[in-house]
């Protein structure tokens, strides 16, 4: 498992903006998630949903308040 790194929120916007990188939010509840929601952001549970279908590669940022 590769090892978690930090980022700027410049970097994390301008990569999800480039398609680069998914930008999730880490709260399992639907409800913490629309309070804590970002602009781009998907719920846990829609990544879990995802999961199967994306690449090895992809860049995901998770985000917690």
């Amino acid at each position: 498992m590769a090892k978690a790194i930090r980022i700027t929120p410049e970097e994390t916007f301008a990569k999800m903006r480039a398609g680069k990188a998914l930008l999730v939010c880490a709260y399992d509840s639907e409800e913490q998630f629309r309070s804590m929601q970002l602009e781009g952001a998907i719920s846990l549970p829609e990544f879990k949903a995802k999961l199967s279908a994306l690449s090895k590669d992809q860049e995901i940022v998770f985000y917690c308040a």
